[in-house]
């Protein structure tokens, strides 16, 4: 069930992927029919355009702080702070900074 990560070994998620310069890195922790687990890290500037999710997308910014727009309404999220955007609801993502985040999407 989970991949690219260690079992029974303390782990701080922001450290499990590196900023790369014009670019959005993403490591996937967990893929199954039922769960997704991803972290990311994003360049100043960089984006993921507005997509939708078959299923609800929650995000936790870890590092650093980003810009979230679902259906249309724009949130800026720091370190620690969660939003869940709604299956089927378009949304996208901006790093108006450089920050990480990690992704669970549940089917």
């Amino acid at each position: 069930m989970y991949k690219n990560i260690e079992k029974q070994v303390p782990l701080k998620l922001a450290d499990l992927v590196d900023y790369q310069p014009g670019q959005v890195v993403s490591k996937t922790l967990v893929q199954n029919g039922h769960v997704s687990m991803t972290i990311f890290s994003f360049d100043r500037g960089e984006e993921i355009s507005t997509h939708a999710a078959g299923g609800d997308a929650m995000v936790t910014v870890l590092e650093g702080s980003g810009r979230f727009t679902v259906g249309g309404e724009v949130f800026v999220l720091q370190a620690g702070e969660t939003l869940v955007m709604p299956k089927d609801v378009p949304h996208a993502v901006y790093g108006q900074e450089r920050f990480k985040m990690q992704l669970t999407v549940s089917f």
